[in-house]
């Protein structure tokens, strides 16, 4: 069966995806807060862990229910960024289809990070407590990318502000560096 088309030609889809720690969750949320409204934010740990309370494992719920969400958004004009950890083995026919389905511009970004920097970079997020650096070695999946010749594979010398710009640009995701799209929707004065 064929999926239906999704989103729109003015749409845009930025994919991120990297093992935990290598800077997902940050680049993500600061493309957005660049971009300002119209753009949703997916992120695969809050409808995993959080919303279906689901481990990562073959035949779980949580590729549908992130295709899902990807499409629901891009199908009512909103600009996408989706990141994750989404090992391939798992989420690749998802991926896949959300890339060979919209209309729009898609790009899907790897943050390229070593086991070492990986265990070096957890320490100093708030999940540190979370999680131990047994558990960090046994999600590890080194250099996971989709094999994709378009795709955008960031080395673990990128900056934020480096890897923020060039996901943006290599995207054609407008940045206009606002913030109001943290202000409550007041009506005009």
């Amino acid at each position: 069966m064929l999926a239906e088309p999704t989103g729109s030609p003015d749409t845009i889809l930025v994919c991120i995806r990297g093992n935990s720690g290598s800077g997902k969750s940050s680049i993500g949320r600061e493309l957005r807060r660049r971009h300002g409204r119209g753009c949703a934010l997916v992120e695969q740990d809050y409808l995993r862990r959080i919303l279906l309370r689901e481990r990562d494992k073959p035949g779980g719920a949580a590729p549908a229910l992130i295709g899902q969400t990807v499409r629901f958004a891009l199908d009512h004009g909103y600009h996408v960024v989706l990141e994750g950890i989404m090992h391939t083995s798992r989420y690749l026919s998802m991926l896949t289809s959300l890339r060979d389905d919209h209309r729009g511009r898609s790009l899907f970004c790897y943050l390229d990070v070593s086991l070492p920097e990986t265990l070096r970079r957890h320490l100093t997020r708030p999940q540190a407590s979370e999680f131990t650096a047994e558990h960090l070695s046994g999600w590890y999946a080194a250099h996971d990318v989709l094999g994709w010749p378009d795709e955008l594979v960031l080395p673990e010398t990128t900056g934020l502000d480096e890897a923020v710009e060039a996901i943006a640009v290599a995207a054609g995701l407008p940045q206009t560096g606002r913030d109001d799209d943290l202000l409550p929707n007041l009506p005009p004065p």
